[in-house]
């Protein structure tokens, strides 16, 4: 059914009864435009209920697809979405609840090279990521940008949110260097590993949604210069007071000096990596290309012929694939290799693409 058909005031009319919302508020909400980077666990459920709730733009930005391991707390994906882009699956949930909203979908992942464009447009982001350097690279970008950032993570049991970087009286409030200055880079445990409980997961994806819908709508106060933590086995809460300490100046340094390179977290598909003994054998047939996606043109390469095109300008301008032909893409340690591998996957399922497994460090 088209938004002409329906009756609008009747689609909304339980939220605008609220007199805090009323149709001023409803207003706001169908003017204001977000973006999600992460369309998981936290990221599907915030993108849902706001899309509900009347805003009227959201980008959604993920480069992964659904795999069976998703579903049991991503609950809005099916088991005929495995093996689908997540955002394009949301997207298409969206448009079926509500026609008020406009929906757009990246399926990029976030890198410092491309962070600009893709989130230039919007002032106010969520952070449903689920890997440390990126929620780093976020934060400081909208830090150096003056973006607001509505930061959500999960930790077995627990789960933590805020609002970072919010305009208040003249300042900018707390951002997540003033909890935790430094990317860890120590016993950071496998998300494989750890897991984590679905119901936590329903609860922080919520209270992101609830952020954006007090900031929009101005009404009770935003999670600022502060974390909340959440704990699901005794429903505890605790609330870490913050205080603004990382002026832009500092963060500036670090952005300009820090790769924010990304390991990932999730296990690589063995069906999409070749191992360094396969591909010394894979590379003599004279229908496989190789592609190198190291930034770094200059990197020397233990093989030859190789094309060479960094990760950033693949993805700005992606090469014409020949579906006669084998690929196979290299970086230094796999994981720009992999990424550009997914990324590849999703535009053409049929031809064989592979990434070599840790990279050209293992040659």
């Amino acid at each position: 059914m088209s938004a002409n058909k329906l009756n609008k005031s009747e689609f909304f009319k339980r939220q605008t009864t609220l007199k805090e919302i009323g149709e001023n508020g409803q207003e706001k909400l169908q003017n204001a435009k977000i973006a999600i980077i992460g369309c998981g666990g936290l990221g599907s459920i915030a993108a849902v209920y706001l899309a509900a709730s009347g805003i009227g733009k959201i980008k959604l930005i993920d480069f992964d697809t659904v795999n069976l391991s998703n579903l049991h707390r991503q609950t809005f994906f099916t088991l005929n979405d495995v093996d689908k882009p997540k955002a394009e699956i949301l997207a298409k949930h969206i448009k079926k609840i509500t026609p008020y909203t406009d929906v757009i979908t990246d399926l990029n992942a976030i890198t410092k090279q491309n962070i600009k464009t893709v989130l230039n447009d919007y002032t106010l982001i969520l952070d449903c990521t689920d890997n440390l350097p990126i929620k780093y690279l976020i934060n400081d970008y909208c830090v150096l940008n003056n973006k607001t950032l509505i930061y959500g993570s999960l930790f077995k049991f627990d789960g933590y949110v805020a609002t970072f970087n919010f305009p208040l009286s003249g300042k900018r409030t707390a951002n997540l260097r003033d909890a935790f200055p430094k990317i860890p880079t120590q016993n950071i445990p496998n998300c494989s590993e750890t897991g984590t409980l679905n119901t936590i997961v329903g609860i922080i994806g919520l209270q992101q949604a609830n952020e954006v819908l007090k900031i929009i709508t101005s009404i009770g106060k935003p999670l600022t210069n502060q974390i909340l933590i959440y704990n699901t086995l005794d429903n505890s809460q605790f609330k870490m007071k913050l205080k603004p300490k990382f002026t832009k100046t500092e963060i500036e340094k670090i952005y300009k000096n820090e790769t924010y390179q990304v390991d990932f977290c999730t296990n690589q598909l063995e069906e999409f990596t070749i191992s360094k003994k396969d591909f010394l054998q894979k590379i003599k047939q004279p229908d496989v290309n190789i592609i190198s996606v190291i930034e770094n043109q200059n990197t020397i390469l233990p093989f030859k012929k190789v094309t060479k095109i960094p990760l950033s300008k693949l993805k700005e301008n992606p090469i014409e694939l020949d579906k006669n032909k084998e690929y196979i893409l290299i970086c230094n340690k796999g994981i720009s290799s992999y990424e550009a591998t997914l990324f590849f996957k999703n535009k053409h399922p049929n031809i064989t693409i592979l990434s070599l497994k840790n990279g050209i460090s293992n040659f």
